[in-house]
């Protein structure tokens, strides 16, 4: 990520101020339609957390996903699978 200072991006001292130390969430929007969104370093983190939490929870299904199908079908022996690949 890159860190730009407040004043070389601009950021007035006053919305600053309301986003790191009061929690706001500003958008912000710019003529052509594009957008952005000004958090907290905080806000980021949580974030960040949610989202390791869905990855963990979405390996977890593939996990589970796999250990029924093992069940299922089973498991080939590692010298029956060098054997197959010819090693």
């Amino acid at each position: 990520m890159t860190i730009l200072s407040a004043s070389k991006a601009r950021i007035p001292p006053d919305v600053f101020n309301r986003v790191v130390y009061r929690g706001e969430r500003l958008h912000i929007k710019h003529r052509s339609g594009a957008t952005a969104v000004l958090i907290s370093e905080s806000d980021l983190e949580e974030l960040e957390r949610a989202a390791r939490r869905e990855e963990d929870r979405r390996d977890a299904e593939e996990v589970r996903k796999a250990h029924k199908e093992i069940q299922k079908e089973g498991t080939v022996p590692w010298k029956e699978v060098k054997k197959r690949l010819g090693l």
